[in-house]
């Protein structure tokens, strides 16, 4: 597919200069926004209730929290996904979110028997099976250890998973959600195993959560041993409990189920253990009947959070498109945006920190006259990888598939500046 510049209003991208001039001739106010007189706007003309009398005191709010004007920022979950709550997710409000950190109170959640409340004081982590000492270590044993600062995204397989079959939920939140990208604080597991003593034999770690699930995956022991963390902080304070407190295990790049929380105990074997969540779960279906296992990758993905069904276009003239891109097998090196459902592509603008298997914030100003568009990212990442469509996902996968869906998403801006989420071929 080629690089056109797009032939319409609609599509064109904006550059500086006219930004600028737009800015100008708005007394510079920004031009994307509405702009008034400063004579004619009371907002500015008025003295407001703020101005006139004392805020609260430092004692008003021991945690802090966000305003009450931002209140619908908060994570929401789908009723009918699961038969329980115990047993559901609550998604990322990424349409509303900008950079690349997640707020520790909005990193959605996923559960398979509900959130284990764990006195840190009685919690253990004990390392067995094909080591030369088991151990047991305290919370506070393992704070002893060299400890290092990570960021990195952590990605439910089944993001994106009801999507398979077609456009169903409408909003960035419910169908791109289950992300999130934070800092965690730990001690690299290499270094837990290596004082434990690994026999010639291990092959396999076999790390257990603490919940009522006892959630367990088989981790391959050179992944174990390259980049895992016993991590017990996320953007510098202790873990949420929803988010595994006092420990949970970091696996970068691989899907979010891997990533156990609780952490309890590691045990080290010879061979997978083909538990019940990596045979009747964690496993994708292919239109043949047969299912591939161990994919754990996370592979390139990307999707536009604003404008999304949830942040719909407001003004039309100038506008800035927003959204994150991530891949578990590297850096993310592009991403490109069309408005017209891929018939052209332009270059986003990467902006902030870019990380390998971390997320990473793009941007696109564009003018918009009012006409419909049709939106769409695509990531290529460090590996050479390029996002694929959907279609091009089911040509391989069929449609039975849950996990790793990464296929390009759409977005259909109406011309009132409501957005759908559509599919295209």
């Amino acid at each position: 597919m080629s690089d056109k510049r797009q032939g319409t209003n609609s599509g064109q991208r904006a550059s500086r200069r006219d930004f600028l001039k737009a800015g100008i001739g708005l007394g510079g106010a920004v031009a994307a926004g509405k702009a008034f007189a400063a004579e004619a706007d009371p907002a500015i003309t008025e003295v407001q209730d703020w101005n006139r009398y004392l805020g609260a005191g430092t004692d008003a709010t021991p945690y802090g929290m966000p305003s009450e004007h931002e209140a619908e920022v908060v994570r929401r979950n789908v009723r009918w996904l699961t038969a329980s709550t115990e047993s559901s997710v609550n998604f990322t409000p990424l349409h509303a979110l900008d950079g690349i950190i997640t707020p520790n109170g909005l990193c959605f959640e996923r559960h398979h028997a509900g959130v284990a409340e764990v006195d840190p004081a009685q919690h253990r982590l004990m390392i067995n099976g094909l080591v030369e000492r088991p151990l047991v270590f305290t919370v506070d044993d393992l704070k002893r250890f060299p400890r290092e600062n990570r960021i990195y995204f952590l990605e439910c397989a089944a993001n994106s998973g009801m999507e398979w079959r077609g456009a169903q939920l409408n909003g960035c939140q419910f169908t791109h959600g289950m992300v999130h990208c934070v800092q965690y604080t730990g001690v690299p597991l290499k270094r837990i195993l290596d004082e434990a003593g690994l026999k010639t034999s291990a092959k396999w770690i076999m790390p257990e959560g603490a919940d009522a699930a006892g959630m367990n995956r088989s981790v391959p022991l050179e992944k174990a041993l390259d980049d895992c963390l016993v991590a017990f902080k996320m953007n510098g304070e202790a873990l949420r409990p929803e988010q595994g407190y006092p420990l949970r295990l970091v696996v970068p790049g691989w899907e979010g189920n891997m990533w156990v929380k609780w952490l309890r105990r590691i045990e080290v074997g010879d061979m997978p253990w083909h538990t019940r969540e990596e045979t009747s779960k964690y496993t994708d279906l292919m239109d043949d009947g047969r299912s591939r296992r161990f994919t754990w990758v996370m592979d390139a993905k990307s999707v536009i959070t604003s404008p999304s069904p949830q942040a719909p276009m407001i003004h039309k003239g100038h506008n800035v498109l927003t959204g994150v891109a991530w891949s578990g097998r590297g850096m993310i090196q592009k991403v490109d945006i069309t408005l017209d459902g891929g018939k052209n592509w332009q270059p986003a603008r990467i902006d902030g920190l870019s990380l390998p298997r971390a997320l990473h914030r793009f941007y696109y100003e564009f003018t918009w006259n009012g006409e419909p568009l049709l939106m769409q990212s695509r990531a290529v990442d460090s590996s050479g990888y390029v996002q694929p469509t959907k279609d091009e996902l089911r040509a391989v996968r069929g449609l039975n598939s849950i996990y790793h869906n990464n296929g390009i998403q759409t977005w259909h801006v109406t011309n009132s500046g409501e957005v759908e989420n559509v599919e295209i071929s």
